[in-house]
């Protein structure tokens, strides 16, 4: 019991501290308080870095479709009775859901660069109709039109960062950045 007090005293006092710190440091000058907000970037900066950033997004949505999803498709390990299915499920699914998350950043990304944001805009129905396929791969209700539909978004995608100037190129996640 003496230890919890000897705790709180001493959280109360590094709390007093910091309140009064703090109160002190507060001048009536206002300069300081607009000298200390960031800046953002330059348009050009904001461009180059959007690009940027969504051709690591979707690429990445690119090649966690192709190695965890389609691949396996089409070696049959999806198919019920083969050895594996259950794992080859569970990282499809898991791929589904990060390339949905991925092709979503990607489109987030994209609104940073004008002629990437028009190329992009059209897909983002295409990409909202992919939410729920990661459930779907995962309890194995899988089917030709699900893995023709992951397919069909990343070459879109794929086409309209190449229209833009930001051609995508698949990069392979992790197995943790899967379930990070």
């Amino acid at each position: 019991m003496p230890r919890t007090v000897s705790r709180g005293v001493v959280a109360l006092l590094l709390s007093c501290t910091l309140l009064l710190t703090t109160a002190a440091c507060n001048d009536d000058d206002k300069t300081s308080a607009s000298a200390a907000t960031p800046t953002a970037s330059t348009s050009f900066e904001q461009q180059k870095l959007a690009k940027t950033r969504f051709v690591a997004n979707a690429g990445l949505a690119a090649g966690a479709t192709y190695q965890w999803i389609v691949k396996p498709y089409r070696a049959g390990k999806f198919k019920k009775g083969v050895d594996g299915r259950t794992l080859a499920l569970v990282k499809a699914g898991l791929a589904g859901a990060f390339t949905y998350n991925r092709l979503k950043a990607a489109v987030n990304n994209a609104k940073g660069d004008p002629l990437l944001s028009k190329a992009v805009a059209p897909l983002t129905a295409g990409i909202e109709s992919l939410k729920e396929l990661g459930t779907k791969l995962r309890k194995g209700e899988v089917g030709d039109a699900d893995v023709g539909a992951f397919e069909g978004v990343i070459n879109s995608v794929k086409e309209a960062g190449k229209s833009a100037g930001a051609e995508v190129k698949d990069q392979i996640p992790s197995t943790s950045q899967l379930g990070g």
